[in-house]
């Protein structure tokens, strides 16, 4: 690819910090050395986002209104929004001059909003006029107030690119991470726990890892019981489900490292040491806690996040879907003390997926739950 890829960032639910953090991170002229980064939203919030940066932050930006990629100028210092007319400056409560948090929480307003530029983003990605999506934080309860029952941006995407079978991976740094089961009860991941789902899952890591540019990745499988259940002394799980899915996986040349499951007390230490490239997990938090425990640092001195960093990936799409790893922050949202670190990482996952030329939907992806 000669020119830089473009990328569709979803501005996300106009009262979170959508467009406070999508400011910070267009600020920064380096960005576009690396991609052609356009905002899918409202440009009036973008204009007080970027009025509530000048007077918290002292970043100056223009924004440029457009209402086709064409129309986009991709310069530092100009943020392109391609504007969907969706939010007035009157529906913005509070001044961007004296910057305070909005204070209003999931809104039927918000969620029409920020569910119609995911569908813009989509449909751009899907006609070839933006190279990879990147998105913001929405609310779930906003967007089913507003009438579209999703539980979330990967539903949304599995519904208008018309696929039925998609996961996630999160990421931060080299460590991630890909989930047999997510927003489940605990009780029914352990009931999720089967051969041919936790196989589909190592080949969705193998074919994930290689889309990003890792030609020969290295995969750890967590257990689900404690010690990978003693040899049957804690649960059977192991035993009867995951051993034969991994012995399945390396029977088709997938490298999994210890060729066994590995205790999941264990396993992140080692990943971080660099033994794999990917973990499976087998069920949310069991990958959601090291991922945040890693990329999300509170600074308990000055009373504030220092870092809140990590990607979430859906794989199993025919478009490149990437996004930040955190909510929308409503109870702060507006005050331009939002961190970026994020939405960067999350264009930067973008960016290496288009590069790598690997990106694909791998032809057994398991189902979201």
């Amino acid at each position: 690819m000669n020119q830089l890829p473009i990328l569709g960032i979803s501005m996300g639910d106009p009262f979170g910090n959508g467009p406070e953090i999508s400011v910070k991170a267009l600020a920064d002229s380096a960005i576009y050395e690396r991609c052609r980064p356009l905002i899918v939203g409202d440009a009036s919030c973008m204009e007080y986002a970027a009025r509530t940066a000048r007077a918290v932050s002292g970043i100056e930006v223009v924004i440029h209104t457009i209402h086709a990629v064409s129309q986009a100028k991709f310069q530092p210092g100009t943020i392109d929004v391609y504007d969907l007319g969706l939010i007035t400056p009157a529906d913005i409560p509070g001044s961007p001059d004296a910057p305070a948090p909005f204070g209003l929480g999931a809104t039927k307003l918000g969620g029409e909003a920020s569910f119609r530029y995911v569908k813009a983003v989509i449909e751009l990605a899907m006609d070839g006029e933006v190279d990879a999506t990147v998105t913001n934080a929405i609310s779930k309860e906003a967007i089913n107030m507003a009438g579209h029952h999703y539980s979330g941006h990967t539903e949304i995407y599995a519904a208008f690119t018309h696929t039925s079978k998609y996961t996630m991976m999160l990421a931060h740094e080299d460590l991630r991470v890909v989930h047999v089961s997510t927003h489940v009860s605990l009780r029914q991941a352990c009931d999720l726990v089967k051969k041919e789902r936790v196989l589909d899952v190592i080949r969705i890591a193998d074919a994930g890892c290689r889309a990003i540019g890792i030609a020969h990745p290295k995969i750890g499988v967590a257990g689900l019981n404690p010690h990978c259940g003693e040899n049957g002394m804690f649960g059977t799980e192991e035993i009867e489900e995951i051993q034969p899915a991994i012995d399945a996986a390396l029977a088709e040349g997938i490298n999994i490292l210890e060729k066994k499951p590995t205790p999941p007390d264990t396993i992140f230490s080692k990943a971080l040491g660099g033994w794999y490239d990917i973990v499976v997990v087998m069920y949310h938090d069991q990958g959601h806690i090291p991922l945040k425990v890693k990329g999300f640092v509170y600074n308990k001195a000055e009373g504030h996040w220092d870092a809140v960093a990590g990607v979430n990936v859906t794989l199993g799409l025919p478009i490149i879907r990437a996004s930040v790893d955190h909510g929308t922050g409503f109870g702060h949202a507006g005050n331009g003390g939002a961190n970026e670190l994020s939405l960067i990482n999350a264009m930067d996952y973008g960016i290496r997926m288009v590069r790598s030329g690997q990106w694909h939907c791998p032809d057994t992806p398991i189902p979201q739950t």
